[in-house]
């Protein structure tokens, strides 16, 4: 990749993923269906969650410097 590129990373295994065109891969941002399989397990067997509440209009700070 050139160094004006990101270079993005599978959420799931950190193997590189073409970031030229999310388009053209049918399992972007994983790189494989495996992949993005296991991610969507994750989520089903409450792994991955979202904590709280939804809050309209509440800001998330957690990220602020």
């Amino acid at each position: 990749m050139c160094g004006d590129e990101p270079e993005l990373k599978c959420p799931n295994c950190g193997a590189r993923v073409d970031a030229r065109s999310p388009s053209d891969s049918p399992f972007f941002p994983f790189c494989s269906q495996r992949c993005r399989l296991l991610d969507l397990g994750k989520w089903l067997d409450e792994e991955h969650r979202i904590e709280g509440p939804f809050e309209p209009g509440r800001q998330d700070t957690s990220e602020q410097g």
